[in-house]
């Protein structure tokens, strides 16, 4: 299987990109943030959960997450995927490695580690923007600044996990889309089986 990591910072584009790679590669896609807004607009008990967290610019605590990602990978898995992307996860060291240890009791790995990088000036444009057109209540300026005070402290630090393990491929976040995919497609094949 091909199974494709991708993070950057709030605002980076890996959602646009993930819709890409899924096309190009015939790839599953799992999206945390995809999952937890729809158990935040059903009313779950885990959507209550984690809207607390996310309103405050927070990360869901790692257990929740991994157990709900292990639950949806299985389905994946199981359905016959020839690949998954994992859009928003892991997002801290130990979640990385709770990935590693999960792929691995399934006879699989992470093929490579998309990290998209854009300025900041440029992610508070996008995510303000964003949040007019889509009326996303997390995406106002307070609470973009402390996801990306958390991104910079928690989730960039995974560059160096996946870079000692040679699954890193930093990509330029900036630009047209196509070209950004272009750069992704292209560390994609090197690594390809």
């Amino acid at each position: 299987m091909l199974n494709i990591v991708i993070f950057g910072a709030p605002g980076s584009g890996k959602g646009t990109q993930s819709e890409n790679l899924i096309k190009k590669y015939n790839l599953a896609h799992i999206s945390t943030g995809d999952v937890l807004r729809a158990e935040m607009k059903n009313g779950t008990e885990l959507g209550k959960l984690a809207e607390g967290y996310i309103s405050k610019g927070q990360l869901v605590p790692d257990e929740v997450v991994i157990d709900m990602l292990a639950k949806v990978l299985d389905e994946k898995i199981k359905a016959g995927a020839s690949g998954v992307i994992f859009d928003g996860f892991p997002r801290t060291i130990p979640q990385g490695e709770a990935l590693d240890k999960m792929l691995e009791a399934r006879g699989e790995e992470v093929s490579a580690v998309v990290s998209l990088d854009v300025e900041e000036e440029e992610l508070i444009e996008r995510l303000l923007k964003r949040g007019q057109e889509l009326g996303r209540s997390d995406d106002n300026y307070d609470t973009i600044k402390a996801r990306l005070e958390v991104y910079n402290n928690q989730t960039s630090p995974l560059k160096e996990h996946y870079k000692k393990n040679e699954k890193l491929h930093a990509i330029h976040g900036m630009g047209k889309v196509e070209e950004i995919f272009d750069r992704i497609a292209e560390a994609i094949e090197k690594v390809k089986k």
